[in-house]
């Protein structure tokens, strides 16, 4: 895992998502999901390539009922926050070019804000 991820649980949730100004991803995940197996790699390579720029980091759906509380129903589901509002979320296993593209549009939309 890279260490640029991070690790967002119920108790950090606040601190680590809501609280943060800018752009976060949070991939929501579980140890059992083969897609998830698929994704979780693509994700370490884009906390790698977003350092700086944008908080990416997993929560693990069978260890946080935060999944739940943010209408989460399948995995994985990518979420993207901004600013602790919800502006974008994929679902399912897509290719790291659809997250990419998402990532730059938020980040670029971001900048027009200010």
């Amino acid at each position: 895992m890279s260490e640029n991820i991070k690790s967002f649980t119920d108790q950090n949730w606040e601190t680590e998502v809501s609280n943060t100004e800018g752009l976060v991803l949070v991939d929501v995940w579980a140890p059992w999901c083969g897609p998830c197996r698929i994704v979780g790699p693509i994700i370490d390579e884009l906390a790698d390539e977003y350092s700086g720029q944008a908080v990416i980091g997993k929560l693990n759906a069978d260890e946080n009922s935060k999944s739940q509380e943010l209408g989460v129903s399948g995995i994985p589901t990518i979420l993207f926050i901004r600013d602790s509002q919800e502006v974008d979320r994929v679902v399912g296993a897509v290719p790291k070019q659809v997250l990419k593209e998402k990532i730059d549009y938020h980040l670029a939309s971001e900048l027009a804000v200010y």
